[in-house]
């Protein structure tokens, strides 16, 4: 069926232009190879989306929620990746089925009107992301190299460069950078959670899921942030864009097997991420709550701490290296996916460093003046505010995911199973009463 019919595929619109243009369909697939070399073709988005998993806003709620109560907040980090996990994987589908990004989609099935309130929810998502990134990114530079966090926030606006470069070289290219920077972050934790020698028996109680989490406001503040943190709404535009990087077949055959591919790339990837995730807090749990130190929030105040807890110079240099590469990898992901959400919904196209310049502007103005005004303590709660920012945009993006990929008249052979549909109604319902308990209890003092 033609998709320049755009009532016949179920949607108002007909299909525009693919998102990221430049690298659609370049990864080639080869139709002859093995399995193994077919399924190895599609490997390298979920890490792309598993970068937003573990960004600095992971680190601020992780750490936050690890020194403050210890290993508890293990489930709620497990629960989030299991969400995520569906979540992802029904991106792909909608990607791979229709052939259209989450942003485009909701585009052309939307009034204008409604469309454009998502678009603007989109983007105060993506700002948040950008504040956590170009805070995160700053505190790494002062820790590294000692140049101040005012300064810091200033020089993030220089990735741009950054971006360009990489998108010069190609898709695969920014892959490589991304998974590389992975392993080095994730190398860094494994030696600091050696070095920090935690309770493995706490650890596996930790990750059992307890309604104290639910029924205490300030454990349930940090639960939120870190799904939040989490499970991003930009990370839903990004896996529906970069997934069409990869030159599948359009036959039903060939988008099926495509859609089991991309969700087992996404599925490892986020897997990996839990690790990391689940790293920074047993690392926070075994070294500040531990030892009694249970207000460490800041990022900066955590790696000034963890020499001496710990016992080694070390831990704090793979600290600081880890974070540097975490906000360096988000600034390349939150870029396509800024890319993603404008093109998607308003049709416009602009250059990656303009759109990057822009959204990186934008983030820059609080960061500098919470920086200014109140120094390193602000910025953690800059940073775990803006995870909480994200927790509430969630909805907004699910609710269309769900919406699109259930209606066999937009997704033809690849519409969602009944029992898929369900799984992320569920989350969506989940995360909806956690943001409207969270409300009444601020509202409650």
């Amino acid at each position: 069926m033609s998709d320049n019919s755009a009532s016949a595929a179920g949607w108002r619109r007909a299909r525009g232009e693919p998102p990221l243009a430049d690298m659609f369909r370049t990864v080639r697939v080869a139709e002859n190879a093995s399995t193994w070399r077919r399924a190895m073709a599609f490997a390298g988005p979920g890490f792309l989306v598993a970068v937003g998993y573990m960004d600095p806003g992971n680190w601020a709620t992780s750490i936050a929620g690890g020194a403050q109560f210890g290993y508890v907040l293990l489930s709620v980090a497990l629960l989030s990746n299991i969400m995520a996990i569906f979540l992802q994987s029904l991106c792909s589908r909608l990607a791979i089925g229709s052939g259209r990004d989450l942003a485009q989609a909701c585009r052309d099935a939307f009034s204008r009107p409604v469309a454009l309130v998502l678009w603007l929810f989109a983007e105060i998502a993506i700002i948040a992301t950008d504040i956590a990134e170009v805070v995160g990114t700053a505190i790494g530079l002062n820790l590294l190299f000692g140049i101040p966090l005012e300064l810091g926030v200033l020089i993030t606006a220089l990735d741009v460069f950054l971006i360009l470069w990489l998108q010069r070289l190609g898709f695969r290219w920014i892959e490589a950078f991304i998974i590389t920077l992975l392993g080095v972050i994730f190398i860094c934790f494994l030696i600091q959670i050696a070095l920090s020698d935690p309770d493995w028996g706490q650890v596996i109680r930790g990750f059992a899921p307890t309604t104290e989490i639910v029924g205490n406001p300030a454990m349930l503040y940090l639960a939120l942030g870190i799904i939040g943190a989490t499970v991003m709404p930009h990370n839903l535009y990004l896996q529906s864009g970069i997934v069409q990087t990869r030159a599948y077949g359009e036959t039903l055959r060939e988008k099926q097997e495509a859609l089991r591919f991309a969700t087992w790339d996404s599925t490892a990837a986020l897997m990996f991420a839990l690790l990391v995730n689940a790293s920074i807090l047993i690392l926070a749990a075994a070294t500040f709550h531990a030892g009694g130190h249970t207000g460490v929030t800041e990022i900066g105040e955590a790696h000034a701490m963890l020499a001496p807890l710990v016992g080694s110079l070390l831990a704090p240099k793979l600290f600081a290296i880890a974070l540097l590469c975490c906000g360096l990898n988000s600034t390349v992901t939150a870029t396509m996916a800024g890319q993603i959400v404008m093109e998607g919904f308003l049709d416009i196209r602009l250059p990656a460093w303009l759109r990057r310049l822009v959204t990186r502007m934008v983030a820059i103005v609080p960061a500098a003046l919470v920086t200014l005004y109140y120094g390193a303590e602000g910025t953690g709660m800059l940073l775990i505010l803006s995870q909480v920012i994200l927790a509430f945009q969630l909805p907004f993006a699910i609710v269309p995911l769900v919406l699109f990929t259930r209606d066999r008249a937009k997704m033809g052979g690849l519409a969602a199973p009944a029992w898929l549909t369900l799984m992320a109604a569920v989350i969506a319902v989940l995360i909806i009463c956690l943001n409207l308990k969270l409300l009444w209890d601020l509202a409650a003092g």
